[in-house]
């Protein structure tokens, strides 16, 4: 038996800097994790199959082509799986990513051979970066992947309104797919001077989706509002947004506060993990 955590994704930043000829576009972003997240829970099975629990659940019916039963076949398929959804789906934090690259690491743990970088590529841009799990920026479109140096203490408040937004057509909805990259980070002691570098930064894809859903304008308002908010923003192509807090009292307040004037909104107060 292997049991792996399956942290939220975050983009604390994402720069789209181009489109290769194949359509895929590249990408330029300051990606982290918090200590919100799925589970997935295998053990050694005659035949594959997957049984899907969690708070989530209902919105995740089992199929084929799920991406942790993607993640498996890639390891040798025979596997008895359980995934406790606690994220969102279709929500902008990688919570499938997130699943398929704790379904590889689990599956490791049972002795299995970790597939090769371009076949976990393939099962999609988020999962080598969800299966390394730290503070890395990610270009090109998923495969450059660099280790950064020890960001600050920070905490986040994560906060979906219930509604998907389809990644393409945020895609389709750009202005301009040449932006300029990221910079090199600078030294961060705290939270705060990483906000102030965040606010020089940008979710390219923010404008587009808000245009998908009018409603991520609102939860940012929402998080920017809260008493120690440093920066409001989305992550990935949405509708998750994240409050960036310098404390863990201010983000649990800041995400009761919320989840009070909106208790139909999916809320979670997390540690940013270093």
């Amino acid at each position: 038996m292997a049991t792996e955590f399956a942290p939220a994704k975050v983009n604390l930043t994402l720069h789209v800097t181009g489109q290769r000829a194949d359509g895929y576009h590249l990408l330029d972003s300051l990606v982290v994790f918090a200590d919100v997240g799925d589970r997935v829970s295998l053990r050694h099975d005659a035949a594959l199959s997957l049984t899907i629990t969690g708070p989530q659940a209902a919105a995740l019916p089992v199929s084929d082509d799920n991406l942790v039963l993607r993640a498996a076949r890639l390891m040798g398929g025979a596997a008895a799986i359980t995934l406790d959804k606690v994220l969102p789906v279709a929500s902008g934090i990688g919570g499938g990513s997130a699943d398929a690259a704790a379904c590889l690491r689990a599956l490791a743990q049972l002795g299995r051979a970790l597939p090769t970088e371009a076949e976990v590529l393939r099962l999609g841009a988020d999962v080598p970066v969800c299966l390394r799990g730290v503070p890395l920026r990610m270009q090109g479109v998923g495969e450059v992947l660099t280790v950064l140096p020890p960001l600050p203490e920070a905490w986040l408040v994560l906060v979906n309104p219930g509604v998907g937004v389809a990644t393409p057509a945020v895609f389709r909805g750009l202005a301009r797919k040449d932006n300029p990259p990221m910079p090199e980070l600078p030294p961060m002691a705290a939270a705060p001077a990483l906000a102030d570098f965040l606010h020089q930064m940008r979710n390219d894809l923010e404008p587009a989706a808000q245009a998908v859903a009018p409603v991520i304008g609102a939860v940012k308002a929402a998080l920017a509002a809260q008493p120690g908010c440093l920066l409001a923003r989305m992550s990935g192509s949405g509708a998750t947004c994240f409050g960036l807090f310098g404390s863990a009292g201010a983000a649990e307040a800041a995400a009761r506060a919320v989840q009070s004037a909106e208790p139909g909104w999916w809320v979670a107060p997390a540690r940013m993990l270093s």
